[in-house]
């Protein structure tokens, strides 16, 4: 997961020198935001991509490739968690950053509520 970050935070340019006192954490402070929004959206999507597969699997012992419905749930919790960091004044810093991840969690608890 962290190479994928990586890769991808380098082609958008930024810096992904790690701190030498904490090397699970980046040097520059946008890098660091920015993986902790990575981790917050995979984590969001798992769940949500998991409850698709569960209703379009035939056998939910099996767990098939991702398919094209897996992956448009994927695509639209990924726009759906820009969309809530976007709103975010950089001035919030790393709270801001957990208050929207706080924000999301309760918003798919409420979704799964009114399904059941």
């Amino acid at each position: 997961m962290r190479n994928a970050f990586e890769a991808w935070a380098q082609r958008e340019g930024h810096i992904v020198r790690r701190r030498e006192d904490k090397p699970e954490e980046y040097l520059v402070y946008e890098t660091q935001r920015r993986w902790v929004i990575w981790q917050a959206a995979l984590t969001h999507g798992a769940k949500t991509a998991a409850e698709a597969t569960s209703k379009f699997a035939k056998d939910p012992e099996l767990k098939p490739a991702v398919t094209q419905d897996e992956a448009s749930v994927r695509n639209r919790v990924l726009n759906e968690v820009l969309d809530a960091f976007s709103e975010l004044d950089e001035a919030a810093g790393m709270e801001g950053v957990l208050k929207v991840i706080q924000g999301l969690k309760k918003k798919q608890k409420a979704l799964a509520d009114a399904k059941a």
